[in-house]
This record gives structure tokens, C-alpha cells and sequence, in this order.
């Protein structure tokens, strides 16, 4: 299939229904975040069109949901060999409108959903069905042995809500085992990088995916997600963002009891023992610098050292932000890039000269970066800092980590379940019998035993504010599913 076709103007179109559609609203632009200029021109959907968009996958979720699964995953790995033939153009729009560096843009955001297609395009057939099961209990209190098969039926409609600090991986780690279950989908990605979600939909109809079971509509309106989330055709809602805003589409869910799938905020708690190997430490805290330039919810970004580390650790990650390169994602050098936006960036801002008025002492960073041009924030550790404090308490979603001491374990397990957040936390112990001891009672959805990286298999998902579910390997096909029972008589 050809590619979508080019408007006058130069900006791109909905993808509703199978087609290539005009917005309702016009265009804006999309800022490229490390030079300010337009990257290219988004579609503003209307609210009409969003709830074309989520009639259209309705229509379409009969015939694909009775698909055999091994045509839906052909289509998935053709889409997945699609995106990584495409990887460099791909990344290089991810660059221009995320603000991501080279190599992010083309390893952890079009690698990785490239990766996620085609780990749903190898779905085992024991993940489609469970086992069958024998019940002893007849129907009315009758005797007899009663046959039982369990089922896992796709959900229907879903609405995934993506966020901006990856606008490859995050969308494909929703569309693709949503559509692996035969579910069909409508997508509404986050305002500021809407444009690569729209490459993505080329991808799989070119793959071959059935007109009406991908959709994309995108605006800064709040009302097109809103008519997205609210449509009386969608049954699920899979949402990546914010916990206000998760609090809100969680409203509007339960008054349908639709099916919810929220990955929020966090503020994950580090705890660095006093046995810790401190260069591992460090250099798994310092991505918080880095990785995203700090806007990912799962950095380690309130570090509860250990009082006898806690100079060491203060002093190395301090010299450790003051060494990276912040600049142009362009260049193959350059270690952190700017942030999303100018609104974004003076709201980090703030939080540093937040903290500087709650007694918060600034050892590396604070200072805007001097670029000319570029939303840039310069890594910065704050020390000397108190759990009640707001720079402690609150997502900041920047390149900003905050140090507090502790005295022994109780304390540090104490400090670090004294949040609302619960995503992901990191214990660091040259003890591996204390570290797995600390990581079971963290109230936390995962935990890192010395490290930060992640095993993609494992389940994800936070406790408390953070979130609602699981995702992530087979765990995702269990939230894009429903259980059904089959029972007859033996």
C-alpha cells in the first residue's frame, strides 16, 4: 500500500477507518524541541472525528477478533519488519519531535517497538487458553463431574492514550498486544509528538492490517481525548500519562465500567546501603539525568543514602552530572537533550528553585544551560533534602534528583513507602540477602536489586497512585483480554 498522500498545506492526516482523512480543525505546528523550530504539521481532529474514529474500530472488531491468531501475529511481524527496515527515518522524526538523542530515538524508542511487534507476532498458542479445568460440583446441587474451559477473549474497542516522552515504544506497547488479543484500537496520541504514531499506522497498513482496526486521532484539545476515552463504543481504556489525568479518565471509565489499564506517575526511592557498590550506584542513578532528559516515570529520582555514604554518594553524582555533555540530540556526543517544551522546562525550573526555598542545597546543575536556542535543563542533584519536601514528594519529570539520608533499614524502607507513588524503587546492597529482603517489603509495583535495568518479560505496573494493572510480555495479552468460561457436562 502507498503512503498516506501529502496535503496541500504539508501536514499530515487522521488515519480513521482505513483512511487518510482531513481534520476537522486544521493543522498546528510541531515544535522540534532542541532548536524551536516546526518539525511538522499535526492534524486537529475534531470531537466528531474522534468518535468516528472509535465507531470505525466497532465496526471493524467482529471480523478481526474471530481472526485465527497466527493471521493476526503475521500481520504483526510484517509491521514489525516494516519499522526496523525504516529505523533511521523513523528515529530521526522521533528525535526531531521528542527531543530524544540519536541514539535513543533509534535503539529504545523505534528499536524497541519494533521489538514489541514482533514479540506479539510470536504469541504461544498456550497463551491464548488456559488449561481446561475439572469441577467437581454439578449445576443445581446436582451430583456429577463438570468440564470446564477457560478462555481469554479480547476486550473489544480500546483507547490508548500514549505519552510524549517515547511516541514509538509506549504506542506499540499497547497497540500491539492489543491487537494480538483481536482487539481493535483507537489511538490518541499525546499533543506534543503526535507524528510518529501516524508512521506507525502507516507501517501496519502496509502490513496488512484490516481497514478500521487501527485508528489515530490527534489534537490539543482536550475534547478529542475525552470523546475517545467516553465513546459509547470503546470497552477499554489503556492510559500512559499523568495521575490527574488518569484520575480523570478513570472517572468517566467507571461510569461505563469500562476496562482500565493506567500507568501514572512515580517517584522512585533508590536506597544506597552503606555495602552498596557505589560506581553501580551512581551510574543507574545518573540515567535519571539522562534517559529522556529525567521525563520517565520509572527514574530513581529520591535517592535515600545510607548516612555512611551519604557524603560519597552526594559528591559522585554531583561530579557525575557536572560530566555530561547537554546539547544538540544530533550530536553523537551528546548525553542529555532538552526537554519537551518551553512550558515543561519552566516548570522544572521551578521545582529547582522550589527546592532551593525549602533548605535544599544545589550541588551540581540549576542553571539553565547556556545554548542559544533549545528547551535545555542542566542535570541537577539536590542534596541536603527531607522527605516532606515538595521537590521529594512530587514528579518532576526532568533531569533533578533529590538525596536524603537514613539511618538503618527500617528507616530507609519507611522513608521510601512514604509516598503516594509506588512504581519502581532500587535497593543497592553488597548484601543480596538484605537487597531481596528491602525489595519484598517496598510498596512498589517493581523493584531493581542493583540495577536499573528491566527484564521485559516481568510484569509492569504501579501500586498506589501510580497505576492500575499490569503489561508488558504475556501480562500484557492477560489486560487486553477478558476471561471466559466454558462449562458443559461430563
Amino acid at each position: 500500500m502507498s503512503a498516506p498522500p501529502e496535503p496541500a498545506d504539508g501536514g499530515q492526516r487522521l488515519f480513521v477507518g482505513g483512511e487518510w482523512v482531513e481534520p476537522d480543525r486544521g493543522h498546528y505546528p510541531v515544535t522540534d524541541p532542541a532548536t524551536e523550530e516546526t518539525a511538522g504539521w499535526a492534524p486537529e481532529a475534531s470531537a466528531e472525528q474522534a468518535r468516528a474514529a472509535c465507531a470505525a474500530a466497532r465496526e471493524a472488531f467482529g471480523a478481526w477478533s474471530r481472526t485465527r491468531p497466527e493471521e493476526r501475529a503475521a500481520v504483526l511481524g510484517r509491521a514489525a519488519a516494516i519499522i526496523r527496515e525504516r529505523l533511521v527515518p523513523y528515529a530521526d522524526l522521533a528525535r526531531a519531535e521528542s527531543g530524544a538523542t540519536t541514539g535513543t530515538a533509534r535503539a529504545m524508542q523505534v528499536g524497541v517497538a519494533a521489538a514489541r511487534f514482533r514479540r506479539y507476532a510470536g504469541v504461544e498458542p498456550a497463551e491464548w487458553a488456559v488449561t481446561p479445568q475439572i469441577n467437581e460440583a454439578g449445576p443445581m446441587g446436582r451430583a456429577g463431574v463438570m468440564g470446564a474451559l477457560a478462555l481469554r477473549q479480547p476486550v473489544g474497542v480500546v483507547t490508548c492514550v500514549t505519552s510524549y516522552n517515547n511516541p514509538w515504544a509506549n504506542p506499540a506497547g499497547k497497540v500491539a498486544p492489543a491487537l494480538a488479543m483481536g482487539n481493535t484500537v483507537v489511538v490518541k496520541p499525546a499533543p506534543q509528538d503526535p507524528l510518529s504514531v501516524y508512521r506507525m499506522a502507516e507501517a501496519l497498513q502496509e502490513a496488512g492490517v484490516p481497514r478500521g482496526v487501527v485508528n489515530v486521532v490527534s489534537g490539543r484539545d482536550v475534547a478529542v481525548g475525552e470523546a475517545a476515552v467516553a465513546s459509547g463504543d470503546v470497552d477499554m481504556v489503556s492510559f500512559t500519562g499523568s495521575t490527574a489525568v488518569g484520575r480523570r479518565i478513570a472517572e468517566v471509565c467507571g461510569r461505563d465500567m469500562k476496562r482500565q489499564l493506567m500507568e501514572l506517575g512515580g517517584k522512585g526511592a533508590a536506597l544506597v546501603f552503606d555495602d552498596a557498590d557505589l560506581g553501580s550506584a551512581v551510574a543507574g542513578i545518573g540515567t535519571t539525568f539522562s534517559f529522556y532528559s529525567g521525563q520517565i516515570c520509572t527514574a530513581p529520582t529520591r535517592v535515600l543514602a545510607q548516612r555512611g555514604v551519604y557524603d560519597r554518594v552526594v559528591e559522585q553524582l554531583g561530579a557525575y552530572a557536572a560530566r555530561l555533555k547537554v546539547g544538540d540530540p544530533r550530536e553523537p556526543d551528546t548525553v542529555v537533550g532538552p526537554v519537551i517544551s518551553a512550558e515543561h522546562r519552566a516548570r522544572v525550573e521551578s521545582y529547582v528553585e522550589l527546592g532551593r526555598k525549602e533548605g535544599a542545597t544545589v550541588i551540581a546543575g540549576g542553571e539553565r544551560p547556556p545554548l542559544e536556542r533549545g528547551f535545555y535543563v542542566a542535570p541537577t542533584l539536590l542534596a541536603d533534602c527531607t522527605n516532606d519536601m515538595r521537590v521529594a514528594r512530587e514528579e518532576i519529570f526532568g533531569p533533578v534528583v533529590v538525596v536524603i539520608p537514613f539511618d538503618d533499614e527500617e528507616e530507609g524502607i519507611a522513608l521510601a513507602d512514604d509516598s503516594e507513588y509506588g512504581l519502581i524503587d532500587y535497593v543497592w546492597s553488597g548484601d543480596v540477602a538484605r537487597a531481596f529482603r528491602v525489595a519484598r517489603r517496598l510498596r512498589a509495583g517493581g523493584v531493581g536489586v542493583n540495577t536499573v535495568g528491566r527484564n521485559m518479560e516481568a510484569p509492569f505496573g504501579g501500586f498506589k497512585k501510580s497505576g492500575v494493572g499490569r503489561d508488558v510480555g504475556s501480562y500484557a495479552l492477560h489486560a487486553y483480554s477478558e476471561v471466559q468460561a466454558i462449562v458443559w457436562p461430563g
